[in-house]
């Protein structure tokens, strides 16, 4: 069933003699329980597509519907509580609170939103399964790239989505490290009927995927 459909979306920056288009009549459809992965060099339009798709950002033309609703159609409020409770994002950017612990980066999540999160079972055996149990007293800035990287993948997580939006969630990792986190997002799909969407340059996550995107200078198309 899908529950992330992009219908013809457009996007354009700028204005008159300097608009740039990223994006150019683009379709994307993703189904509970499966990995999707959209596969692009940097500067193809992943990253605007996947902010699109989260409904981040506005396409300027052309329609984005989660979970049967029309991103067009809901406020600003209903957006952010439809992203709040239905999407997890995994941003480049990572997005941990510098001064908070590892551990408090989840008990942030929990103050922000106080239900459907991970029990404390869950979260501790999801730490383990990235291998970050061990971080959880230390900052930000005490970690690594990598270690940084899981970290905002199980705080993700954590919020318990019902949709996974992923950029670049391997950038930083080495083979082994891929292949746990390809094969943890892929075991969440079929084991709780996640829809996960994940755009990348990383061919090594395409041995656990359900289907495959390619995007070029703005162009999606089934690769």
């Amino acid at each position: 069933m899908a529950v992330l459909e992009v219908k013809h979306v457009t996007k354009t920056f700028g204005h008159a003699s300097n608009e740039v288009t990223v994006l150019t009549d683009v379709n994307f459809t993703a189904a509970a329980g499966e990995v999707s992965l959209v596969i692009g060099p940097s500067g193809s339009g992943k990253s605007t597509f996947l902010t699109i798709a989260g409904g981040i950002q506005t396409p300027t033309a052309g329609d984005v519907v989660v979970q049967g609703r029309d991103l067009n159609h809901l406020s600003g409020k209903e957006r952010d509580a439809l992203r709040l409770n239905r999407v997890g994002f995994i941003l480049q950017a990572y997005n941990l609170v510098p001064y908070l612990t590892v551990a408090d980066q989840f008990a942030l999540v929990d103050r922000v939103k106080p239900q459907g999160n991970l029990s404390a079972d869950e979260l501790r055996r999801l730490l383990d399964h990235l291998g970050i149990s061990q971080l959880v007293d230390q900052y930000p800035a005490e970690l690594s790239g990598g270690q940084t990287q899981r970290v905002a993948i199980a705080r993700a997580l954590y919020q318990n989505p019902d949709i996974i939006l992923a950029d670049e969630p391997t950038a930083a990792l080495d083979s082994e490290r891929v292949k746990v986190v390809g094969q943890l997002l892929h075991d969440l799909a079929k084991a709780h009927n996640k829809a996960i969407v994940v755009v990348t340059h990383d061919l090594r996550l395409r041995a656990y995927a359900d289907q495959t995107y390619a995007i070029m200078d703005g162009r999606m198309a089934v690769a």
